[in-house]
């Protein structure tokens, strides 16, 4: 895969993250720039148009308001010069971020390699892959997605490294 084009979408969140404690980069975004450094792929962060609470309790309260309408700041208009799509997400109401699915619900994923990455503490992929499937459509989703606690987000290099 290192020989492909490639891109990484992701949604990411700092602030107080379960069993983590309040930090200033997000689990995910942490595990995204890991990939970035080991295949080279440009890096697509996926934003909220409003931003979460700090607190982790009232932000999964707000995750799950938004589901099926969560306004990103800015969308991602064409994949179609990339081969390989890195989706990467910290798993919500057992599945992806709200605004991931607004990233990536248009595009046409079309003969694009799709491969997952979750971070979580305790629901690993959870529906993200099946979620995946449903919305990228024409797309080879690999079967090899790997979930990462986020509590190990920071010691998980090897682990991407062995996966890529």
């Amino acid at each position: 895969m290192k020989d492909k084009k490639s891109l990484i979408i992701y949604f990411s969140r700092a602030d107080e993250n379960y069993a983590v404690g309040y930090i200033d980069k997000g689990n995910t975004e942490i595990v995204a720039e890991y990939v970035r450094d080991l295949t080279g792929a440009d890096m697509f962060k996926v934003e909220p148009l409003v931003l979460y609470a700090k607190d982790y309790a009232t932000c999964i309260e707000e995750a799950k308001q938004r589901i099926g309408n969560a306004p990103i700041k800015e969308e991602i208009k064409d994949i179609s010069q990339y081969e390989v799509i890195y989706i990467m997400s910290p798993i919500y109401w057992g599945t992806y971020a709200p605004e991931l699915e607004t990233a990536i619900k248009n595009l046409d994923f079309t003969g694009k390699i799709v491969r997952i990455i979750s971070t979580h503490e305790g629901s690993g992929l959870a529906n993200m892959v099946n979620d995946i499937k449903k919305i990228c459509r024409g797309a080879n989703v690999l079967d090899d997605a790997i979930a990462i606690k986020g509590s190990q987000a920071k010691n998980s290099k090897s682990i991407i490294e062995n996966w890529i």
